[in-house]
Parts: C-alpha cells; structure tokens; sequence
C-alpha cells in the first residue's frame, strides 16, 4: 500500500512542504486546472510533476481528468470530446503517471448540502440533507449546493437536465460503454489505469441518472471492458452512505481480482432521515468500519493507491472545506497505524 495526499496546486493549497512532513505520506494525488475536454499539454504535466518532486514527493496518481458532459450525454461532439481524453492519457504516461481518477456522474459529481456543518466537538464538516434536496429547485436555487452552480448557468443546467431526462439510465450506461470501449484500450497502450470513482452520494440527485452505486453496478462497469485498466477508484464514503453496500466485502473482492487502482479510504455517519455527515476516519466516529475496510485491503494483498479522503475542518483551520491539512494528516496517521499493525501481528493468532 501507498499513502497518498490530494493536493491542488492553487493559491489555497496545502503547502506541500507540510504534506512531506505526514509520515508514511510519499505520493501526491494532483491535477491540472484545465477546462473540462482540453488537453493536458505534456510539458506542463512534467512541470507539475517536477514541482512535487522538488518538495521530496513523487506525483502518483491525476485525480481528475474529467470526461466532457457531451460524452456522458452522447452528443455528435463527444468523438472530438474522447479523442482529447486519449491524447491526455498518452501525456500523461510519458510522464510516468500510471492512475488516473475519474468519474461519470452527470452535470456534477460531489453533492452536498452544507459544506460547514457544525459537529458537537466544534469541527464542521461536509453534510447531506434530503429533506434540503427534496425541496429545492436546482434550476431556481441561488446558493451553491456544490461546484457545478459556479460552472453552468442556470439556462445550461436547464438544457442538460433537459437531455438527461431523454438519455435516462439506460442511456448513460451505452455512453458509459461507448466511452470505455474507445479509451480503455489506448489507456492500455499509454501505461494508464482508468479507475473509476463512485457516484457521491450512490443514489439519483434532483431525478439525475446515477449508475455506479454498488455491487451489482460495479460488476457490469468492470464487464465493459475486462481488463485491469478498467478499474476502480473504491471509496468508502462514497458507497458507505447506502448501508447496502458491504465496505469490506467490496473491498476484498475487487483487490482480490486487481480492479481496484486508487482507494479513497473515509468515514461518514448515516442518519435516521437518509442523510450523512462526514466524520473524522476514526471508526467509531461513524458508521464504517475503518478497521474492518484496511483489513479488507491487505488481506487481499493490495499494493496500490490509498489516500485520506474528506477530512473535517479542525483547530481553527480555513481553507476548502474538506480539504484542510490537519484532520487529513489525522487520518493518513490512523489509516498508516492500522496497516502497520496488521503487517507486524500478520500469522500471530
């Protein structure tokens, strides 16, 4: 297993100076701000790369590379749209990186209904509230729910909600398969893993298809293509807010068959209404099994990626909301503590 730490190389970003101090963190999750359908220019992935490098770090996995909406909607645009996301992915493997994290999720990806709750300790952190869902209009809505409402216009969410409602989930997963079966093999070529992340939450949002939401979803993506380059990005907030979705079985079952590249590795709390508050990693601040899932990994003997994910706010910190250096450092510590102590009691019983 490799730690790993998400980093934005912005004017907020956690100074990597800081991260390298985190023991047992060697990679850097990373990315560059490009538009969503441009590609990423070689030379300034190598410059990116040679930033983290300078600070004792190795930049290991892209987290993300974003597929264009006109490719999850199926548009006459979307060969040009893929044909950019090969050309990416080939730049990106002359750079040496071998993971990249992507999603599938329409219009936006995370969704969220508070960015700033505050919990009984003082931290805040990420919430999600249906009863704030299923009442608000997201065509009308004039507050930020997530990163989307700062990137379309509310006439564009209005036509893409529009074309979702004609696609529908069976449309979205033949896009899914048509996007998979052009890029997975030039992937191959290019040294990439394509590793897929869970819808967040694993459910529709304001009546939008969501397609990898557990199990059974899970196996049909990974059928499209059958090839370790067709994997996952398994992360246990994002399937743990169904209590349908069994973390560790998850997690020992695709390890075991290496489709899993990238682990986001979280906690959260369901609650009694259907929502959740992400929680500090420490298992019994909320409803997953922290132990049970690192357990899970090695025991299948994985050797890949893992990060930290979402953390709370801590100690006063400012910064973007889940994304803060203290309470990440926190679990980067615990999750590296649970994996040493299953490497050194490994055969004692």
């Amino acid at each position: 297993m490799k730690m790993t730490f998400r980093w934005y190389p912005d004017a907020h970003a956690v100074d990597l100076d800081y991260i390298r101090q985190i023991p047992g963190v060697t990679g850097i999750v990373g990315e560059l701000p490009k538009p969503v359908g441009a590609v990423w220019p070689l030379d300034e992935i190598l410059s990116l790369k040679r930033r983290v490098e300078e600070h004792g770090l190795a930049l290991e996995v892209i987290e993300s590379v974003k597929v264009h909406e006109d490719i999850k909607l199926g548009l006459k645009s979307r060969d040009t749209y893929i044909a950019a996301y090969i050309e990416t992915l080939q730049n990106l493997g002359k750079a040496g990186i071998k993971t990249v994290c992507y999603d599938f999720m329409p219009v936006f990806d995370w969704m969220r209904t508070e960015t700033a709750r505050r919990l009984p300790d003082g931290s805040t952190t990420l919430a999600y509230d249906p009863e704030t869902i299923s009442r608000t209009d997201p065509l009308q809505a004039d507050f930020a729910l997530c990163d989307w409402e700062a990137v379309y216009s509310h006439d564009e969410l209005a036509r893409m909600f529009t074309l979702y409602e004609e696609v529908g989930e069976k449309g979205l997963w033949k896009n899914l398969e048509y996007f998979l079966k052009a890029v997975v093999p030039e992937a191959e070529k290019a040294g990439v893993r394509m590793a897929m992340h869970p819808d967040d939450p694993c459910w529709p949002v304001f009546g939008l298809p969501r397609i990898i939401t557990g199990e059974k979803n899970i196996d049909r993506l990974l059928a499209i293509v059958d090839s370790p380059f067709n994997a996952l990005t398994l992360c246990s907030g994002s399937l743990g807010c169904s209590a349908e979705n069994d973390l560790p079985r998850l997690v020992y079952k695709y390890a075991s068959m290496d489709r899993i590249a990238f682990g986001h590795v979280r906690n959260i709390k369901r609650l009694p209404d259907g929502g959740f508050e992400e929680s500090a990693h420490f298992s019994r601040a909320g409803s997953l099994d922290v132990v049970a899932i690192m357990k899970a990994y090695h025991d299948a003997g994985y050797q890949g990626f893992l990060r930290p994910d979402h953390g709370r706010m801590i100690w006063g910190e400012r910064g973007g909301a889940g994304y803060g250096l203290y309470d990440r450092a926190l679990g980067a510590m615990y999750l590296s503590g649970i994996w040493e102590t299953l490497e050194k009691t490994q055969g004692i019983r």
